[in-house]
């Protein structure tokens, strides 16, 4: 049975600075989430919810909630920042696994690690158009791939929690490409995919619609965890043709609500259910303020998928 989760994201609280806003307070966004119907969330920011296990899971039991997983960016091309990417992984991930025993323990909570996303000046000018000359070195790749199979080792051998990568644009991890030449040099017994249906069809360029169906069937064995975000088209070319940032895009709603944009939501069920995937979906709209109520989105959102029977 695929459950429905969602994420603080969708109410304003982005890992961007450069999308810094007025945030919505951990216990509104909580009894939002909870009110939509939605029966699981992901923490966020590390600060924004409690980080005293027992207060979380105090916050999360008293909505009947469980945690799916927690964001974990690091600059995993520079190996001066594995030590300290270990270091916040582990921290995050003693978090989680202290409150996994309220969820399904065929499904506890993964560190859902990243790249330091939209901090290169050359990949957040041109995300959703990355060429393969704005890539990464022989040498940074390895880099990289090796920082990815540390963290998750060490997550792991003291957590017992899984780590999935997620592909995003404005990071190094974006395009198919990338994210198939990172799987190849990662450790599958130790890294799987989050797939982010938005991320993937905004990253893939102008054949996005049909670039995510392709995705789901190219990198079928290694996703295990899976977030559902909108991507709309005429944005997505508008960014393109005037040259937007990531920023700016998402600024301009690039991540709309589900069913407002070119993702084929119907099709990503039917491909999910064949595969008998039995975890979390995680809904992510990229909600910051004066682009509308975030609750409302998030029951809009919630009305959809049920319409399509989950």
């Amino acid at each position: 049975m695929i459950r429905l989760a969602n994420a603080p994201c969708s109410w304003g609280t982005l890992e961007f600075e450069g999308l810094a806003g007025e945030q919505i307070g951990y216990r509104q966004m909580l009894d939002e989430l909870a009110e939509t119907g939605y029966v699981g969330t992901e923490l966020g920011d590390w600060g924004y919810m409690p980080t005293d296990p027992e207060a979380l899971h105090a916050e999360l039991a008293t909505r009947r909630l469980t945690m799916q997983g927690a964001f974990v960016p690091v600059a995993l091309s520079d190996a001066a920042t594995h030590d300290a990417g270990v270091a916040h992984a582990l921290k995050v991930a003693r978090l989680l696994a202290a409150v996994a025993p309220l969820g399904d323990p065929r499904h506890p909570p993964f560190l859902v690690l990243a790249d330091a996303n939209g901090t290169d000046p050359v990949r957040t000018q041109h995300a959703g158009r990355i060429t393969p000359a704005m890539g990464l070195s022989d040498e940074a790749w390895k880099t990289f791939a090796q920082g990815t199979n540390r963290i998750a080792q060490a997550v792991r051998e003291e957590t017992g929690l899984q780590t999935v990568f997620h592909h995003h644009c404005a990071g190094y991890i974006e395009t198919p490409d990338e994210i198939a030449r990172f799987l190849a040099m990662t450790d599958p017994a130790l890294v799987g995919l989050v797939f982010d249906t938005g991320h993937y069809a905004y990253g893939a360029g102008p054949e996005g619609r049909e670039a995510v169906h392709a995705g789901l069937d190219r990198f079928a064995e290694r996703i295990w965890y899976v977030h559902f975000k909108d991507c709309h088209p005429a944005l997505a070319r508008q960014a393109r043709d005037a040259g937007w940032d990531y920023f700016e895009a998402v600024r301009r709603g690039i991540f709309c609500e589900l069913g407002q944009g070119c993702i084929d939501f119907p099709g990503i069920l039917d491909w999910l259910r064949d595969q008998e995937y039995s975890g979390w979906v995680v809904v992510e709209q990229d909600v910051l303020p004066g682009m509308g109520a975030p609750r409302e989105s998030a029951a809009r959102n919630r009305a959809y998928l049920r319409g399509l029977g989950l």
